[in-house]
């Protein structure tokens, strides 16, 4: 965001009423909110996949160091699995449909007991115009989604290697934090720990982490002094 784009939010929330209003980056938000010591000597890296955006950050003494932000997401692997329903059955599927197959039988690794996991595309063929259902395997979804979770795990790995030398360690040692909604998928911890051979964890409630971090910097004005954006 450009300090044009940021001065527009910030006199748009004004205009709205706000008496004060203030920017935080969203990856220090949700930093804040799982609890991460972002005002240390060391470096804390957070993975916030939601549905339009993905961030990554390191952050260290109170600021972000690596920041990095992708528009594939929650939303981007929707539309993958729909356009595999057109490609592969040339069924078209809603985007409703598409997001609870993703978290239904979206497993990004193999697990053993996924023989026993099936889902149905419910959509409307695109031949004949009339309503259609198919059963899907965790293996086509895990194919559908393969690309767009390979681009986040390439940027997360681009910004390890951006990271100071310094702050390196405290992340093999601390490991990756993964919030937002698209950090729910199955198995998406231990495939990025595998592929980038750092520990990857999930955040508890992870769909919550940026309010809650939002939450926590309103209570603390000095937190927030030392963490929000400059317009």
């Amino acid at each position: 965001m450009t300090s044009v784009e940021r001065k527009a939010v910030i006199d748009a929330a004004k205009s709205a009423g706000a008496r004060e209003a203030y920017l935080l980056d969203e990856p220090m938000a949700a930093a804040i909110g799982v609890g991460l010591p972002i005002c240390d000597p060391q470096g804390s890296m957070i993975v916030d996949m939601g549905g339009g955006t993905s961030e990554i950050a390191v952050i260290s003494l109170g600021g972000i160091v690596v920041n990095k932000s992708l528009r594939i997401a929650g939303d981007e692997m929707d539309m993958e699995i729909v356009n595999y329903a057109k490609n592969k059955y040339n069924l078209l599927l809603g985007e409703k449909t598409a997001e609870d197959i993703k978290f239904c039988l979206g497993n990004v690794i193999e697990f053993e007991d996924e023989a026993k996991q099936k889902a149905i595309f419910r959509g409307r063929d695109l031949k004949s115009g009339l309503p259609r259902s198919i059963e899907v395997a965790p293996s086509e979804i895990r194919e559908a989604l393969k690309q767009p979770i390979y681009c986040i795990i390439d940027a997360v790995k681009d910004a390890i290697e951006e990271t100071p030398a310094e702050l390196v360690p405290d992340i093999l040692k601390n490991g990756i934090t993964l919030a937002g909604g698209t950090s729910l998928l199955r198995g998406l911890d231990k495939l990025m720990s595998f592929e980038l051979k750092v520990p990857v964890t999930v955040a508890p409630d992870p769909m919550t982490c940026v309010v809650k971090g939002c939450g926590k910097v309103l209570d603390d004005l000095a937190l927030l002094e030392k963490v929000r954006l400059r317009s």
